[in-house]
């Protein structure tokens, strides 16, 4: 059974699933600046384009491209910034 989620205002949107390796969801980020928190520890895989993110307790900003993935930890947050729409996969363990 699939979930639809959307957040801020329509602006991010995503598919859940249970997937092989567990929950997840795939979406897409419209151009724009986000803040995210996290319940679990949450691993974001950029499926195209790229994302620029600051990890809660970061002062730095990181870019993330086409594959790459990053990891956040469980109770936790982050902020995205794109200038295009960006696809994604988040898998959460």
């Amino acid at each position: 059974m699939f979930t639809t989620n959307q957040y801020f205002d329509g602006k991010v949107a995503s598919l859940g699933f249970n997937g092989t390796e567990g929950k997840a969801t795939v979406g897409v980020i419209a151009p724009g600046e986000y803040e995210f928190g996290t319940s679990t520890i949450e691993i974001m895989t950029v499926i195209s384009g790229q994302m620029e993110v600051q990890k809660a307790g970061d002062k730095n900003w990181t870019v993330y491209k086409k594959f790459e993935s990053f990891r956040v930890e469980k109770d936790s947050g982050f902020k995205v910034k794109v200038t295009a729409d960006t696809p994604y996969q988040c898998l959460y363990l």
